[in-house]
């Protein structure tokens, strides 16, 4: 059968679902991918890279400037800690403890818009009608309003894929438990009348869901999710030499990912290094050269590095300090690291999986949820760390996960699941 990948301009979001891209590529299926691109977030060779087929769609977006402006307008700062916040650290079920109608028409009229302009829809749409793909898989997180819709315009199942805390059935759940309107719907139907489709539930979460994140991670009730194992892909790269030999000292691994740190969402470089500056451990941190400039000098125990495959430098690491994005967290778990998460501060973002993750290791033992990025101190964090090295314990859950993860089901393992709901679904309206 043909599968169409729908991913928004952003490779740490490609990279989630590429091992799904592959594992029905490598069962004899037809995989594209379509996207629109950014200069800096996703290009055409990024796709190509990961060995499949690129579909370019739509306007050249820069997802950096849209940020910015989308920050601008906003009547609250980014970096501005909720009240409860500046109490103690937030679970995940706070979501909804803010005004739930204005959260979710600021995600129908801002960032599912944004995501979904005309000319992409136009394109995407043009082109699946000539492809004619049998399934259409569709990233949760940003393609809600443009996965349903070309599905249905041009007959075939679609999924959605979530890699992530389900954080739109969370907010719509409580929505209607308030009586509260659907601005989802508001925004979406108007697009879909000009193909002459209908509103309806899969327009909003797909004919049925893939989740890739662990059961002990927060998932609202109601959703039957085709459960998959996650398996970490960082992108093409090569190795460095001092990779390739075993670290001295124990290593703690210190990264923003690729967006948080694109978008400066996350905490001080010059905090997070002045927390391990004395300790007897070797970093090794990820910055951008603008952030190394902007340094006015590295500790001696630190190696800085632009780029460095996180499946490939992270089994040699006894710890981790990250912030709570999706390719960083299942590559720890893949290894069986303790994680100490500092949740960035992009909006709401932290309330889409970082924070998720950021309770469950803490409930699992595996981490710490130190402190969100405005609150964040260098004594608080080399405390945590200190902590994780030190007790044996958070190793010993590291690995316990690490086992539970490997008895999910690959994405190999649940292609004839998809190949029999794609049969179920293809077509029905």
């Amino acid at each position: 059968m043909r599968v169409l990948f729908l991913t928004c301009p952003s490779k740490t979001h490609l990279y989630a679902m590429a091992p799904l891209a592959w594992a029905l590529q490598t069962a004899g299926h037809h995989v594209r991918v379509a996207g629109q691109l950014d200069p800096v977030g996703l290009t055409a060779d990024d796709i190509a890279g990961t060995g499949l087929t690129a579909v370019s769609i739509g306007e050249e977006l820069d997802v950096g400037a849209m940020v910015a402006d989308a920050v601008a307008e906003s009547t609250q700062p980014v970096a501005v800690d909720s009240p409860f916040e500046q109490r103690r650290k937030s679970v995940q079920s706070e979501y909804t403890d803010a005004d739930v109608y204005t959260e979710l028409e600021l995600l129908a009229r801002y960032h599912f818009l944004s995501f979904s302009p005309d000319s992409l829809i136009e394109d995407a749409v043009r082109y699946a009608r000539g492809w004619k793909p049998d399934l259409v898989i569709w990233d949760g997180m940003t393609m809600a309003f443009v996965g349903p819709l070309v599905a249905r315009a041009c007959g075939a199942a679609h999924a959605r894929f979530v890699f992530g805390t389900d954080a739109l059935v969370q907010l719509r759940t409580a929505a209607r438990e308030q009586g509260l309107g659907d601005p989802i719907r508001d925004c979406l139907q108007p697009i879909l009348e000009r193909y002459g489709l209908d509103y309806d539930e899969e327009m909003v979460l797909g004919q049925w869901s893939i989740s890739d994140m662990p059961s002990w991670t927060w998932q609202p009730p109601g959703i039957d999710y085709l459960r998959m194992r996650p398996v970490p892909y960082n992108g093409p790269a090569m190795l460095p030499a001092w990779l390739l030999e075993e670290p001295e000292r124990p290593r703690v691994c210190i990264t923003l990912g690729l967006s948080y740190r694109e978008l400066n969402a996350g905490p001080s470089a010059g905090n997070l290094l002045q927390a391990v500056a004395d300790l007897d451990v070797e970093v090794v941190v990820t910055l951008s050269q603008e952030q190394l400039a902007a340094l006015p000098s590295l500790p001696d125990n630190v190696r800085a590095i632009d780029f460095v495959p996180m499946t490939a430098l992270l089994p040699t690491c006894s710890a981790i300090v990250h912030h709570g994005g999706h390719g960083t967290f299942i590559s720890a778990l893949e290894h069986g690291v303790p994680q100490l998460l500092v949740p960035g501060k992009v909006g709401k973002d932290k309330w889409w999986g970082p924070l998720a993750v950021a309770n469950g290791l803490e409930e699992q033992g595996a981490g710490v949820y130190v402190s969100d990025p405005g609150r964040l101190t260098p004594e608080v964090l080399r405390e945590s760390l200190l902590r994780v090295l030190k007790d044996p314990e958070f190793g010993e859950n590291a690995a316990r996960l690490r086992a539970e993860a490997a008895a999910i089901p690959t994405p190999n393992d649940i292609v004839v699941a998809i190949e029999k709901l794609t049969v179920e679904h293809r077509g029905r309206r």
